[in-house]
């Protein structure tokens, strides 16, 4: 059923669900990882909880735009190929990587980072479809 909805729906309908839920997933890992590096840098009160703060919005913000940016990525190049294979998530995880390292500017993280996505969405996509 999925396979049917994913050639109706646009990509771009595809990319807020993912980024919604994505996004969610990591808001939640923000609030769980966020006291704890708070508390081993000594953070109480106020500080404490603009910590907490910030680490939701930041954890929230890279793991949306990672599906994002993985989902649109993925469907455009599905819906131009006309195949759904793992060499769309090969490709679309390759970008993916490359967008979230490349904050560091660092030619070997951007690589590094592009790779190893790339390799777990070229997995998980070669399962789903064998």
């Amino acid at each position: 059923m999925k396979d049917e909805l994913s050639d109706v729906v646009p990509c771009s309908s595809l990319a807020v669900d993912s980024i919604l839920r994505v996004g969610t997933a990591g808001a939640i890992w923000g609030l769980c990882i966020g006291p704890y590096d708070a508390r081993k840098m000594g953070l109480s009160g106020i500080p404490r909880a603009y910590f907490v703060a910030k680490s939701v919005g930041k954890f929230s913000f890279q793991c949306g735009l990672v599906a994002g940016v993985f989902t649109v990525t993925r469907c455009g190049i599905q819906r131009y190929r006309r195949r759904d294979d793992w060499v769309n998530g090969l490709v679309a995880g390759a970008v993916a990587g490359a967008a979230v390292a490349a904050g560091t500017r660092s030619r070997t993280h951007v690589l590094g980072m592009a790779c190893l996505v790339s390799v777990c969405s070229a997995a998980a996509d070669f399962s789903r479809t064998n």
